[in-house]
């Protein structure tokens, strides 16, 4: 149970981010957070919502991968995704993406690993 909790929340968290990147990228409050100023943040835009799309595969693929819970190879390799992105992301934008994306990946790879 515990596995399916953590894989539905690192869903959740890739949902939302895909939802700021392809729907709010262009508030300020949001641009900002990555250093973004307002000129740059249009710039960039298409690029950004690209990487939202992926963040709505990714999120979309964990909720396949759990809807067939009899196979976790599905859910192990989207969650193995997160984490490699969440890594990269750690180096490219912020560190903190290590907490925010590849801690939560993490702890739910480990809880669908133990669980099968």
């Amino acid at each position: 149970m515990l596995a399916i909790v953590l894989v539905i929340f690192v869903s959740m968290i890739h949902a939302l981010i895909a939802i700021v990147e392809m729907c709010f990228w262009h508030l300020p409050k949001v641009h900002s957070r990555l250093g973004f100023d307002a000129e740059t943040a249009k710039q960039v835009a298409p690029i950004v919502a690209n990487a939202g799309l992926y963040n709505g595969f990714i999120a979309a693929g964990l909720l396949f991968g759990l809807s067939s819970w009899g196979n976790p190879h599905t859910i192990l390799f989207f969650l193995s995704c997160v984490i490699v992105a969440g890594v990269y992301g750690a180096f490219t934008l912020k560190p903190t993406t290590l907490v925010l994306q590849t801690l939560p990946g993490l702890l739910a790879l480990s809880a669908v690993w133990m669980s099968k």
